[in-house]
């Protein structure tokens, strides 16, 4: 079930820990060819900084094939891609993964219809990797 903040955020349970969803994501991400730009570990700089977080990482993926069309269509969206991933526990100990819904993307940016398929993959990715 995904539960939407009313502020784009779209957010549904994982039935895994933070590093077993990180690591379904990029292994279905790696099958699918599509480019990790990066995996921002917010709780670990947290901790090296001497700070408690609950483990919170952020996945930064995307293919320049599918997000330059949308990125001339709409120029800026640019500011919202590549597409993003937050993988975090709450302070019951529950996983949650979080991605900006497609359509608040195309309301905010006016992503034309015909390009919604090249920005909608975090809600499959974000799915399968919570199952």
């Amino acid at each position: 079930m995904a539960l939407s903040k009313g502020n784009g955020i779209v957010e549904i349970p994982s039935n895994h820990s933070v590093d077993d969803t990180v690591e379904r994501l990029r292994t279905i991400l790696e099958a699918k060819g599509v480019a990790i730009f990066a995996i921002v570990d917010h709780s670990g700089e947290a901790a090296k900084a001497g700070l408690k977080m609950p483990p919170t990482k952020l996945l930064i993926f995307g293919s320049p094939k599918a997000g330059t069309p949308v990125m001339l269509a709409a120029p800026s969206i640019a500011i919202d891609l590549p597409l993003k991933i937050l993988v975090r526990e709450d302070s019951q100990g529950r996983v949650w993964v979080s991605y900006n819904s497609p359509e608040y993307l195309r309301e905010r940016h006016g992503v034309p219809a015909d390009l919604m398929q090249n920005i909608a993959v975090a809600e499959t990715l974000a799915s399968k990797a919570s199952e």
